[in-house]
C-alpha cells in the first residue's frame, strides 16, 4: 500500500522506463483523463507503475492538445513479481469478457489467453478492448504490472505447445461421474510446490469429447470440479482463480 500522504492521487500505467527525476510521457487518452476527467492541474501528485520498476511518486508537469507528462520523484514501492498463473478461457459475449479481463487482473492472473473452442460461440477476441480492461484494473487494484494480453489461439494449437512444467487446472464437470476430477482444493493438494499454473475454461456448452481427451491426455493436467452448481464461464473463471490462489498462490 502506498503512504497516507498520497492515497488519493492518481494511479497510471507507463510504458516509460521510470527513476528518480525521469520524466514520463502519457498517452492522449490519459491526458485526456487527467485534465477533463480529473480536472488536474501542474504539479498534481501522480503514482506511475510500469511493469518492471516499481511504483513511483510523481507530479503532472504539463499538458498539451493531445499529451502530457510527469516528473518522476521517488520509489514507494519495489518490483515484486505476480503469481505465475494463467488464465485460458474461451471467449465469450462483451460484457463477461471484460468483466473477466477485470477480475482475473485483480486476482492475479500474469496471462489472460483467449482459445478457441469446437463449441465457442464468440470466434472474435478485441485485444486492444481486453488490455485496456486489465490496465484500468491493475491501476485500481495496485498491482505493479499488467498480465499479458495474447491473441486468441485453437485450443487443440495451445495444448500441443504447452508447457511441461506446467500445471494445467481445467474444469471438468464430466469428469465427475466417472471420478477423474476432484474438488479443486483436494486436486491441488499433491502440488503445493509448484509454481506455474493456468487454469482452462472451456465455453457455456462445455468441452466435446475430444478436446477433454486432448486435454487428459497431457501429463500435467489436473481435472477438477468447482461445486454442484452449474457456473457461466466467467463464474467459473474467478471461482477457478480463487480457489488457485488461496491454495497455491499468493493468498496463502
Amino acid at each position: 500500500m502506498t503512504g497516507s500522504n498520497h492515497a488519493r492521487a492518481p494511479r497510471l500505467f507507463v510504458t516509460a522506463d521510470l527513476g528518480p527525476g525521469a520524466e514520463a510521457a502519457f498517452d492522449e487518452g490519459q491526458a485526456h483523463y487527467l485534465r477533463h476527467v480529473l480536472r488536474l492541474e501542474g504539479g498534481a501528485p501522480l503514482l506511475l507503475f510500469n511493469g518492471r520498476d516499481g511504483e513511483w511518486r510523481a507530479t503532472l508537469a504539463h499538458q498539451g492538445k493531445r499529451g502530457a507528462a510527469a516528473h518522476v520523484a521517488a520509489q514507494t514501492r519495489a518490483q515484486i513479481a505476480s503469481p505465475d498463473v494463467w488464465l485460458l478461457f474461451a471467449p465469450i459475449k462483451r460484457t463477461p469478457a471484460d468483466f473477466i479481463a477485470q477480475k482475473a487482473t485483480e486476482l492475479g492472473v500474469s496471462a489472460l489467453m483467449p482459445v478457441i473452442t469446437r463449441r465457442t460461440i464468440v470466434s472474435r477476441v478485441n485485444d486492444v478492448r481486453m488490455k485496456a480492461n486489465a490496465i484500468e484494473a491493475a491501476e485500481q487494484c495496485e498491482r505493479l504490472d499488467v498480465p499479458a494480453c495474447h491473441a486468441a489461439q485453437d485450443l487443440m494449437d495451445v495444448l500441443g505447445g504447452f508447457p511441461a512444467d506446467r500445471m494445467l487446472v481445467f474444469a471438468d464437470e464430466a469428469g465427475v461421474d466417472d471420478g477423474a476430477a476432484k474438488p479443486l482444493a483436494a486436486a491441488l493438494a499433491p502440488h503445493h510446490g509448484q509454481k506455474r499454473w493456468a487454469l482452462l475454461i472451456g465455453p457455456e456448452g462445455g468441452f466435446e469429447p475430444a478436446e477433454r481427451d486432448a486435454i487428459r491426455a497431457l501429463k500435467q493436467a489436473v481435472p477438477v470440479t468447482l461445486g454442484p452448481r452449474i457456473l457461466r464461464a466467467d463464474t467459473a473463471a474467478l471461482a477457478g482463480l480463487a480457489l488457485l490462489q488461496a491454495n497455491c498462490g499468493d493468498w496463502v
